[in-house]
């Protein structure tokens, strides 16, 4: 696992900012390239202010564009409990035979309380702390009785759009349990337009885990842990960074979670899981320009934007979005950091 060290302290406070409740997206807009883009230039701090489709006239032909093409699992599941009582089930992953590790609500959950799901069709008894064994030997039934794990910020119940929306149009790799959410905006046609002017696309996978929500809480943020979260490198997207890095053609990265993959690939790991935490003070080696949207204050995201661009421009660039109504978080608009 990788861990970055820096000795000077950076407190938490220094990456927060105030946000009115009414710029929070509460749907996906209905053409994902609609959305706005800020384009936010780090070696003279200027910032513009675009439309997602125009994403176009910012590459260049040489360009490499990594994606996550993980795929968001339907893992928030709606139970009753034989008292008549309501529960949820969140997976996480599944463990040995059809065990999952899940966030299970109320707390007051016993061990070895029975859950009724799909009107008694499917039932799961709580085998462990945080744990829940089906009775059911098909994943794909489980996962059917599930919904999309819309984040808490969205405050309403997941609707069929979601399962359309919520979801990038390349995502292949099953295993997220919330969305990479930059990629979001593209759409197919978007990507081949990129394709014909000549950008490279390259893949990697980085299953998101609820680690993603996972608040910091120490004032000195280097004392906060991330949450392992398994990655993927593939041989084909290898092969197109080192032509990229040979051929000094800069290398985009599609959200902060492709950007977290590349720079834990840096330190020589193809695949396995990492905990890199990237904050002001990280030594970038791969990633040249970064999409990403608008974070949360005080989260690891918006310490790892901090730390690609500026601290100082990015307080400037989100104040500016804010004085401008864009639209923040996973159905959110976009920035692109160049």
């Amino acid at each position: 696992m990788l861990t970055i060290i820096q000795e000077a302290m950076l407190r938490i406070s220094d990456f927060d900012y105030n946000l009115p409740k009414e710029l929070i997206a509460q749907y996906a807009l209905p053409e994902r390239d609609k959305a706005r883009l800020m384009v936010v230039r780090r070696e003279n701090g200027t910032i513009e202010h675009r439309v997602f489709r125009d994403i176009v006239d910012y590459f260049k032909e040489g360009d490499l564009l990594i994606l996550n093409n993980t795929k968001v699992l339907p893992c928030r599941l709606n139970a009753r409990r034989l008292t008549g009582g309501k529960a949820e089930v969140f997976l996480l992953k599944q463990r040995q035979g059809f065990s999952f590790e899940a966030m299970l609500r109320p707390a007051r959950l016993k061990l070895g309380e029975k859950l009724i799901f799909n009107g008694g069709d499917i039932t799961g008894t709580i085998s462990a702390k945080n744990e829940i064994t089906f009775n059911t030997k098909d994943t794909s039934s489980i996962y059917g009785l599930g919904v999309m794990p819309l984040p808490p910020y969205i405050k309403r119940k997941a609707q069929a759009q979601d399962n359309i929306y919520y979801q990038t149009v390349y995502a292949k790799e099953k295993g997220a349990v919330a969305a990479p959410t930059a990629g979001l905006h593209f759409t197919e046609e978007l990507l081949k337009k990129l394709e014909s002017a000549g950008v490279k696309i390259g893949y990697i996978t980085l299953h998101v885990g609820p680690g993603t929500f996972k608040p910091v809480k120490s004032e000195d943020i280097t004392g906060h842990k991330m949450e392992p979260e398994y990655f993927k490198v593939y041989e084909e997207t290898q092969h197109l960074i080192k032509e990229a890095q040979e051929q000094k053609r800069r290398i985009i990265a599609v959200g902060t979670t492709s950007l977290r993959a590349l720079e834990a690939y840096k330190n020589g790991t193809k695949e396995g899981y990492t905990d890199l935490f990237i904050y002001p003070g990280f030594d970038f080696g791969i990633t040249d320009c970064l999409l990403t949207n608008f974070h949360l204050p005080r989260t690891t995201l918006f310490m790892l934007v901090s730390a690609f661009a500026n601290q100082k421009l990015m307080q400037r660039a989100y104040q500016e979005a804010i004085d401008k109504k864009y639209r923040f978080y996973s159905y959110g608009d976009a920035m692109l950091i160049i």
